[in-house]
């Protein structure tokens, strides 16, 4: 069992891709230089005691000697390389072969993934970015900038910051020790004076925004201090007010502004509206989307999170320039007060009714139906159903968390998204 686990581990240690064999090969080649100018050195000398006939062994056949010696050097070559491994890494790790190989692997593997950019923000946009995680490090997310409800509302009225409620769910999903991190920066204080409802993550990257002098240089330095895989970029720094015109029963079409005040007024959205309307991208993400292997709008509030990076126009015109594959995923549930009685159908045509036809060539979407339904009042999980002149491909599949199913599987819709490329 033991030679099996080995061979295992040297097996994975020679995977393509390792960057291992290289320095091996060099290693090796080293080796043979320096044997080579030591038996230079030794015919300098000849000729030498007759003690250095048996310890060459010069009475066995020269064929057979030379097997002998490599047999002999590759044996203590490979035995001092194993525990120099394990000395070099005793302090640090509980070094376990197979467990170090393992990891290397999947590190060299996910730094090779397809370069990924999600859009959206909210709780949706955390569950995609803790599947994809796993699969690649080239893995950015884009995230609104117009929640003005809750602790990100207070710093924004009350310090004239970004909002940087959505940034923190991200840079937490992201984080190495993500289980601990989680719970430091999704932390929040109770009864204390003027820290009452404040998340430790948004006071976080508030007060890194006034260390650092500006908003991006924070949320780059939160994620390098909780050692993120990948990059948290806002889709503009300007301030922006997300507005929605709203049908009701009684008054007709009125115009809301505020993104919280969106969903609580309970109406139905007709459009959604940024002020101002011509607000500048951030230049990053900008790039980041014209080299993009696959973009991915959403799961989150169609309205309030993933519509409001879109409404940015130089966002909607990168995403159109770029040849990466983009996909719109469907949200699993429904949204009280914002995607009432929608279907997969419904959602998509309120996003072209913004963006124009065919914007996204893929529609993501969950045809698990048949899982025990405990949400919240109001949610129901969004039935399938698209209009038969449809330019997009659907693409249906279990994506339904079972833990939580008005949620989607971070694993399965990481995994369903990845099998596009």
């Amino acid at each position: 069992m033991r030679l099996r686990r080995h061979i295992r581990t040297v097996r994975k240690w020679l995977t393509p891709g390792m960057g291992v064999k290289r320095w091996l090969l060099l290693l090796a080649c080293g080796i043979a230089l320096l044997s080579l100018g030591f038996s230079f050195l030794l015919r300098e000398l000849y000729p030498l005691p007759d003690v250095f006939y048996y310890v060459t062994f010069q009475f066995i056949p020269r064929g057979l000697r030379a097997g002998l010696f490599l047999l002999v050097g590759v044996v203590a070559l490979v035995t001092a390389l194993i525990r120099l491994n394990r000395s070099l890494l005793k302090p640090f790790v509980e070094v376990d072969p197979e467990t170090v190989a393992n990891a290397v692997y999947r590190y060299r593997r996910r730094e090779r993934g397809p370069k990924v950019v999600a859009i959206g923000g909210g709780h949706g946009l955390s569950v995609l970015l803790r599947g994809l995680k796993k699969y690649t490090a080239n893995l950015t997310a884009i995230v609104t900038v117009a929640d003005d409800g809750g602790s990100s509302g207070r710093l924004r009225r009350e310090l004239g910051v970004l909002p940087p409620g959505d940034i923190r769910n991200c840079i937490a999903a992201l984080a190495d020790d993500e289980a601990l991190m989680t719970q430091l920066f999704q932390y929040r204080f109770g009864d204390s004076p003027g820290l009452n409802g404040h998340s430790f993550g948004n006071l976080f990257i508030t007060a890194m925004a006034e260390v650092t002098g500006s908003f991006d240089r924070a949320i780059v330095e939160s994620g390098r201090v909780l050692a993120v895989q990948g990059h948290v970029l806002p889709s503009t720094l300007s301030d922006v007010t997300l507005t929605a015109d709203l049908r009701a029963q009684s008054v007709g079409v009125s115009r809301v502004a505020g993104e919280s005040s969106i969903t609580a007024a309970c109406g139905t959205i007709e459009r959604v509206y940024l002020e101002p309307d011509n607000a500048p991208a951030y230049p990053d993400a900008v790039r980041v989307l014209l080299d993009a292997d696959l973009i991915v709008a959403g799961p989150g509030s169609l309205c309030t999170s993933v519509l409001p990076n879109l409404l940015v126009p130089d966002v909607a015109r990168a995403i159109t320039a770029s040849r990466a594959v983009k996909v719109y995923v469907c949200n699993v549930a429904t949204q009280v007060g914002e995607t009432d009685g929608y279907t997969t159908g419904d959602h998509v045509t309120m996003l072209e009714a913004h963006l124009g036809p065919g914007f996204f060539p893929f529609v993501l979407v969950n045809d698990n139906l048949d899982v025990n339904f405990d949400a919240p009042s109001g949610v129901e999980l969004v039935r399938v159903g698209f209009p038969p002149n449809a330019r997009y491909r659907v693409i249906a599949a279990d994506l339904v968390d079972r833990a939580r199913p008005w949620r989607h599987d971070s694993d399965k819709l990481a995994r369903a998204l990845l099998s596009l490329l």
